[in-house]
């Protein structure tokens, strides 16, 4: 078998997918084959043996081969031999899915295998929580290196597109009596908190700005979880959008993000929802959101500020042409003007003047960069309008003045 310590990286790595591992040996019991479809087995009754399994396998699994096994009820998986036992140890990766699976695919599944109405919700359940990989290529990638460090080069092994053995589960299925046992109710209120707990984890990864981890945990949470009562698979796609945006704003609201700068960017989602034309497309915008608050939490965040300082920034960003300067600040917080200008260099690094003619000239480079409106022109929208003082602010900031920058990054177009 792979070293342990390389065999442990391997298991983190597919877990940061959502992706569970399970082995099967001579040693393995039904609970722990049956174990990776929890949920599942609480209304399908699988008709199977550990013993037949392994024969089944050692019969039919073939030695350096990868397989890519697809079961009757949609669940994709990895499937290989490890090489070099004494006695077989098989190793099996998923289950994950390749696309959204729909209330009509489940309750067209429900139907063949005659899942009674009071069981449809569990059958509902176990889809919800499945990984959905919408590029494979990612774990193609993981695995092809793996199957080269098992079996020392890529034409050692072979990655197969199909493997049926007869004894898995899924191949023979019973209805079971239409009752909701304690363990069930028990499991109903696993998925919910578990759904809270991704929900509060991703929205305290994102109020840190930390993408890596705030789309794991997204990819945690699927929209499937919420019940919509809608029989249009978009309309639920679009729901949860809203539901990710409203958690995405409370996100950047505990980072101290001037409001303004949220509701900017949450307006804009609002309306990329509704223009959304697929479950795919949905999915590509969900991840979107994600990297786009945690950059909003990056750049803006007001969180290692004081209230007072945060309302003076917050003032700062939400109109660059008002009278910013420190005394109608103090006026407006009604403060000292000395005691505002000591914290606000304590807090920031620099006075207020400087920090707001930065934000100016901020406004003034994105200006230049992308429109053709006249300097002087500029000069007033950032708060400016006298054009020889905005020229020389400018020129401070950025060793060039307003006409020297826009030529320069004319003659690169």
């Amino acid at each position: 078998m792979i070293q342990h310590n390389t065999w442990k990286f391997v298991e983190k790595l597919l877990q940061n997918f959502c992706l569970k591992v399970r082995y099967i040996s001579d040693e393995t019991s039904e609970d722990l084959i049956v174990s990776h479809e929890v949920g599942l087995q609480n209304v399908l009754n699988y008709s199977f043996d550990p013993a037949s399994l392994m024969r089944s396998l050692e019969r039919e699994c073939e030695h350096n081969t990868i397989y890519r096994v697809r079961n009757v009820l949609m669940c994709n998986y990895m499937l290989f031999r490890f090489p070099d036992e004494s006695k077989p140890i098989f190793a099996y990766i998923g289950p994950y899915t390749l696309e959204p699976i729909s209330k009509q695919d489940i309750l067209k599944l429900a139907n063949h295998y005659r899942v009674t109405p009071g069981n449809l919700t569990q059958l509902e359940y176990f889809y919800q929580d499945l990984p959905m990989l919408s590029d494979e290529s990612v774990l193609l990638t993981l695995i092809y290196t793996l199957g080269e460090y098992m079996w020392g080069d890529s034409d050692n092994f072979t990655l197969r597109d199909s493997f049926y053995f007869s004894t898995f589960a899924g191949d023979a299925i019973i209805p079971i009596p239409e009752v909701q046992t304690p363990e069930e109710a028990v499991l109903s209120a696993q998925i919910v908190e578990q759904r809270y707990e991704s929900e509060q984890n991703l929205i305290q990864a994102v109020s840190n700005g930390q993408l890596h981890k705030a789309e794991l945990f997204l990819s945690n949470i699927s929209s499937r979880q919420y019940e919509w009562n809608t029989n249009n698979p978009l309309r639920d796609y679009k729901n949860y959008a809203i539901v990710l945006n409203t958690l995405l704003r409370k996100s950047a609201e505990a980072a101290a993000v001037p409001p303004v700068h949220i509701d900017s960017l949450s307006s804009q989602y609002a309306k990329k929802i509704e223009l959304l034309t697929s479950p795919v497309a949905a999915t590509v915008l969900y991840r979107e959101m994600v990297r786009k608050y945690c950059l909003l939490v990056k750049n803006h965040s007001l969180k290692g500020y004081s209230l007072l300082i945060r309302k003076v920034i917050t003032d700062i960003n939400y109109d660059l042409t008002a009278d910013l300067s420190l005394k109608t600040q103090a006026e407006k917080l009604n403060v000292n003007p000395s005691y505002l200008s000591t914290l606000f260099k304590k807090e920031t690094g620099s006075t207020l003047t400087e920090y707001v003619n930065r934000k100016r000239i901020e406004h003034a480079l994105l200006l230049l960069n992308s429109t053709d409106m006249q300097i002087q022109m500029i000069a007033q929208y950032c708060g400016i309008p006298d054009v020889n003082y905005f020229t020389k602010t400018f020129k401070k900031i950025v060793s060039k003045t307003p006409k020297e920058y826009r030529e320069m990054i004319t003659a690169h177009f």
